[in-house]
C-alpha cells in the first residue's frame, strides 16, 4: 500500500514496531557474595590480636570508642558493603533500561495514529479499484449495447459461432491438405503434356493449386458469405459472387484439363496459352481423355471444399463474430479485474489484520515482561536489604571473636562498649519505583490500545465487505437490461 518515494504505510509502521527487540539484553542479576567469617578472622588474626591486646589491657576499661583493630574490621566490612551497593545500583540500572526499552508510549502513539490510518488507506485502495472497475463496466456496457443493437438490427437470435483455436487449426489443416493434394494430382496429370516431365508439371501444378484452393477459399470467406446478410443488396452481391465463383472454378479447372491434353509438339512452341484459350472458347467441353475429365472433377471438388471451408471459417454472418469476441473479451476483462481487485483487497485486509493482531499480542507480552521486571526489581531490593543484614551480622561476629579473645586475656574489666552490639548504617536507595497508580494507568492504556486495534480490525473487515458490495453494485449502475 506504500508508494516508492513516500513515507511508509500505516501497516508498515506497525510492523516496524514489532521488529524492534523488547529490550537490550544484559547479564542476569549478579548474586551478592556473602563474607566468610572464619576466613576474614584468620586473615586479620583476630583471636591472636585480641589475646595480645587483652594481655596488655588494651583498650582501657574506660574506653568509649573502638580501637584500631575494630576500626580495621569495620573498614573491611564497609568496603564490602560499598561493593555490594555498586552491584545493586548496576542491576537497578539494568532493570530501568529494560523497562524503558519496552517503549510503551512510542507504541501507543504509533498504533493510535497508524491503525485508523490503515483503515483509511484500505478505503482509498478500494475507491481506486472501484473507479478502475467502473471504467471497465462502462466499456462492457457499451459493448453489450453494440452487440444487442447489431442482433436486433440484423434480426439474429442465436449466439455467434466463434472459431476456437482448435477449429481454426483444423480448417487451416484441411486447406493445407487440399493444396498439397491438388499440387500432387495436378503435377502427375500435367506431366504428360509438359516437356519437363513430373518436375515441370509440378511447377504448373503449384500455380493452378494456388488459384484453385486459395482463391476459392477467399471467395467463400469474403464475397459469398454476404449471402447471409439481411440487406438485400449485400445478399444479391453474395449470390452473384457465388455464381461468379462457379464460373471461375469451372473455367479454371477446364483450363487445367485442356492444358493436360496439349500435345508435346505444341508445347515446344510459345503458343500453349493461345491454344488453350482457343479450345475454351470454341469447344470448352471437348475433352478427349477420361483422365482429363477426372482432373477437372477433382479440381472442381477441391475448389468447392476450399470455398466451403472459407464460408464456414468464421461465423456465417459477416461482422457478428468479431463483435461477439469483443463483447466476450470485455466481459472477461471486467470479471478478471474485479476478481483481482477483490483478491488484492483480501490480501491487504489479511495483512492489516495480522499486523494489528501481532501488535495487540506484542502489547500483552510487553505488559507481562513489565510486570516481571517490576517483580524482579522488588526482589533485588529485598535481597540487597537481606545482604546488608548479613553484613551487619558478619561484622558483629568478627568483633565478637576479637573481643572474646581480648576479655579472656585481660586482667582488668573490658570496656563497657564491648557489651553493645554493633549497628551498621544501612544504605537505602530511593529509586523511582512506579506507583500503583502508574502501573494501573499503563494497564488501562494497553487495554484501550488493544480495544482500538480490535475496532480497526473490525472496521477493515467492514470496509472490505462494503468494497465488495460497491463492486457488485456497479452492475446495478450500468445494468444489462439496457440491452436491446
Amino acid at each position: 500500500m506504500s508508494v516508492p518515494g513516500t513515507r511508509p504505510s500505516a501497516i508498515a509502521r506497525i510492523r516496524a514496531l514489532l521488529s524492534q527487540p523488547a529490550h537490550h539484553y544484559r547479564p542476569a542479576t549478579t548474586v551478592f557474595l556473602d563474607l566468610n567469617v572464619d576466613r576474614v578472622a584468620d586473615e586479620f588474626g583476630l583471636a591472636v590480636l585480641g589475646g595480645e591486646r587483652g594481655a596488655e589491657n588494651r583498650p582501657t576499661s574506660d574506653a568509649q570508642t573502638m580501637d584500631d583493630v575494630e576500626h580495621k574490621i569495620v573498614e573491611r566490612i564497609e568496603a564490602h558493603k560499598q561493593d555490594a551497593n555498586v552491584i545493586y545500583l548496576d542491576q537497578l540500572h539494568t532493570y530501568d533500561e529494560r523497562m524503558n526499552a519496552l517503549s510503551f508510549e512510542e507504541r501507543f502513539a504509533t498504533i493510535q495514529q497508524a491503525a485508523p490510518e490503515a483503515v483509511g488507506d484500505f478505503r482509498a485502495e478500494a475507491t481506486v479499484g472501484r473507479d478502475e472497475l467502473f471504467v471497465l463496466r462502462r466499456r462492457l456496457n457499451e459493448s453489450e449495447l453494440e452487440r444487442e443493437q447489431f442482433r436486433k438490427h440484423h434480426r439474429i437470435e442465436r449466439p455467434a459461432r466463434l472459431a476456437s483455436p482448435g477449429k481454426i487449426v483444423l480448417k487451416a489443416g484441411i486447406l493445407a491438405i487440399l493444396f498439397i493434394l491438388e499440387v500432387v494430382i495436378n503435377g502427375s496429370f500435367l506431366a504428360k503434356a509438359n516437356l519437363g516431365g513430373l518436375l515441370g508439371g509440378a511447377v504448373q501444378a503449384v500455380t493452378f493449386a494456388a488459384l484453385n484452393i486459395i482463391a476459392s477459399f477467399f471467395w467463400g470467406l469474403v464475397l459469398i458469405r454476404l449471402v447471409n446478410r439481411r440487406n438485400y443488396f449485400l445478399k444479391l452481391v453474395g449470390v452473384l459472387s457465388f455464381l461468379a465463383y462457379l464460373a471461375f472454378a469451372i473455367a479454371l479447372n477446364l483450363t487445367l484439363s485442356h492444358l493436360r491434353e496439349i500435345p508435346p509438339a505444341v508445347a515446344l512452341s510459345d503458343n500453349v496459352g493461345q491454344e488453350v484459350l482457343h479450345r475454351l472458347l470454341t469447344a470448352p467441353y471437348a475433352l478427349t481423355d477420361i483422365n482429363s475429365w477426372l482432373l477437372f472433377a477433382l479440381g472442381f471438388v477441391f475448389s468447392l471444399i476450399a470455398m466451403a471451408d472459407g464460408l464456414m471459417f468464421f461465423d456465417p454472418y459477416m461482422g457478428y463474430a468479431g463483435l461477439e469476441r469483443r463483447w466476450i473479451e470485455a466481459t472477461r476483462q471486467f470479471a478478471d479485474v474485479r476478481g483481482e481487485l477483490i483478491e488484492r483487497l483480501r490480501d491487504i485486509r489479511e495483512d492489516a489484520t495480522e499486523a494489528m493482531n501481532e501488535a495487540a499480542r506484542d502489547l500483552s507480552v510487553r505488559r507481562s515482561e513489565y510486570d516481571s521486571l517490576l517483580q524482579g526489581r522488588a526482589r533485588l531490593a529485598q535481597r540487597f536489604d537481606q545482604h546488608q543484614k548479613q553484613i551487619e551480622q558478619t561484622t558483629r561476629a568478627l568483633l565478637e571473636i576479637y573481643r572474646e579473645a581480648n576479655r579472656k586475656a585481660r586482667s582488668t574489666p573490658a570496656p563497657g562498649y564491648f557489651a553493645k552490639p554493633y549497628t551498621m548504617e544501612r544504605i537505602s536507595y530511593a529509586g523511582s519505583e512506579p506507583s500503583a497508580g502508574a502501573r494501573e494507568n499503563l494497564r488501562s492504556m494497553i487495554a484501550e490500545t488493544q480495544e482500538l486495534l480490535s475496532q480497526q480490525i473490525k472496521a477493515i473487515h467492514e470496509a472490505f465487505d462494503q468494497a465488495v458490495r460497491t463492486y457488485r453494485e456497479i452492475d446495478e449502475l450500468l445494468p444489462e437490461k439496457k440491452r436491446g
